[in-house]
């Protein structure tokens, strides 16, 4: 296989083309409706690409990833319906694969997604995160192949830097040898801590359920602690002050049972200044009450709306509390700049991309900068391939816990047929467990394991039935 030696080092990597690209669909009915900021979510297509790639002596192989296409998240503009929004993420896998299968020089995996992140963006221009959704997906089939063709894990391709993070492609922040040797050094865990998502309209104790699903799993947060033993929590806020200060207390009341617990705190893009924000972290300190879940904040994310959150620095909040971007980050160089406002940490999410997940970690660790950190946080991954790839790249990138919510408001492998069902159940047996017509995420005492993404491929022993979906809209 011929190797790129232009990345620095000693390191050498393989350069690869994608020959085809198919996109595919499949709705998914949430179980329970999901409320984030101001929008609610009952139910998204999930996008699937099959991507075959090359390499230099001719061989080939096939890959594959899939991401919930959800909107009000990449685009949250109000003039725009949910519909619209899917479309745009419909036109960005459309548009990247085009700039993909243009592209007929084969090159490392890292330069093709730069050049393709790059070349979508200029394609489709306005919104960097809706532009780079199609990118993230190519990204993540393209390696998942690779790493079926040379027969080898998607944590030794990163390790071994056969991804090729080096040459031109790279920011002129970050030094090739120290990326190389970095990654070299990255360990993924067995398992991992999941940090359950409370919605603005899930259920606190079971009293406040009003219209039962009735199918089995948990839906107050009540039940969820019972079932899967959580201690990491992330809560969304609306900003609505009263009625935010009334939730935190009933959250409080059950958290407060368990021994030890940490929360993060989810503003997304809620709060229109810092004023607001202060007048709600006040009261929170102000309240006995809430005095054991203030002490447990790791972090707030994305206070204020990416319209404004660049242009507003933090100012005395940044030393109380950590803060972090997540919609803001929206590329390379917004973490620098949110870092001169007061944030020190970022999110890691595959539908922004894994390598600029990455490069972020590299920047972190490489900085000497006491305090930077990077967070694993879920736009609703999907057991299969989604949540896989996503578990094995937190893990990879040293993450102790996770924001997981796909598997409380989807059950299982929804929508699909029973075939690949079993063929995910018995490739990941650590990762599910049967029930309720399953496979069902398995958490247990708070935990994920994981240890079964190690496969070849990308985190995946199985891939999915694309005969029983439909091809992207």
């Amino acid at each position: 296989m011929s190797m790129d030696r232009s990345i620095g080092g000693s390191v050498t990597a393989p350069r690869v083309r994608i020959l085809e690209i198919d996109a595919f669909e499949r709705d998914i009915r949430l179980r329970l409706p999901f409320r984030f900021g101001a929008a609610t979510l009952e139910k998204a297509p999930q996008a699937f690409l099959r991507v075959r790639v090359e390499d230099e002596e001719g061989k080939t192989a096939i890959g594959a990833a899939a991401e919930m296409m959800v909107p009000k998240w990449f685009d949250k503009n109000p003039a725009l319906t949910p519909a619209q929004n899917v479309d745009q993420l419909r036109g960005s896998i459309r548009t990247a694969a085009t700039a993909s299968l243009e592209a007929s020089t084969p090159a490392t995996l890292f330069a093709a997604a730069r050049l393709n992140e790059m070349e979508t963006a200029r394609r489709l221009p306005g919104n960097p995160l809706a532009a780079g959704f199609g990118p993230s997906l190519i990204a993540r089939a393209a390696l998942d192949a690779y790493c079926r063709l040379a027969g080898i894990s998607f944590f030794d391709a990163v390790r071994r830097n056969l991804v090729g993070i080096g040459g031109p492609m790279l920011p002129g922040d970050i030094d090739a040898d120290a990326a190389s040797t970095m990654l070299a050094g990255l360990r993924p865990a067995s398992s991992i801590s999941a940090r359950h998502t409370i919605g603005l309209l899930d259920p606190i104790t079971e009293d406040e359920i009003v219209d039962p699903v009735g199918d089995g799993l948990p839906e107050s947060l009540q039940a969820v602690m019972a079932r899967y033993g959580n201690r990491w929590f992330k809560i969304k806020l609306s900003a609505a002050v009263d009625a935010d200060i009334d939730r935190l207390a009933r959250i409080a009341a059950v958290l407060d049972r368990l021994p030890d617990y940490r929360v993060t705190i989810d503003g997304n893009e809620q709060f229109t200044a810092v004023d607001e924000l202060a007048a709600l972290l006040v009261r929170i300190a102000a309240m006995p009450r809430l005095a054991r879940l203030r002490a447990a904040i790791a972090f707030v994310e994305q206070p204020f709306s990416r319209a404004i959150t660049m242009q507003t620095p933090l100012g005395n909040l940044a030393a109380d509390l950590p803060f972090l971007i997540d919609e803001s980050d929206d590329g390379d160089g917004a973490f620098a700049l949110a870092r001169t406002l007061g944030y020190t940490g970022v999110s890691s999410k595959t539908c922004k991309g894994i390598y600029r997940s990455l490069l972020k970690a590299i920047r972190i660790k490489t900085a000497g900068v006491p305090g930077l950190f990077l967070s694993g946080e879920d736009l609703t991954c999907q057991a299969g391939l989604a949540v896989q790839q996503d578990l094995a790249l937190v893990s990879l990138l040293g993450l102790s816990h996770v924001e997981r919510n796909g598997h409380h408001y989807v059950a299982g492998l929804r929508g699909a047929p029973q075939a690949e069902k079993v063929r995910f159940a018995a490739a990941h047996p650590d990762l599910y467990e049967r029930d309720n017509g399953g496979p069902l995420l398995s958490i247990r005492d708070g935990r994920i394991a994981i240890a079964s993404l190690g496969a070849v491929g990308y985190a995946s022993g199985a891939l999915p039935d694309f005969g029983s979906m439909k091809p992207l809209s």
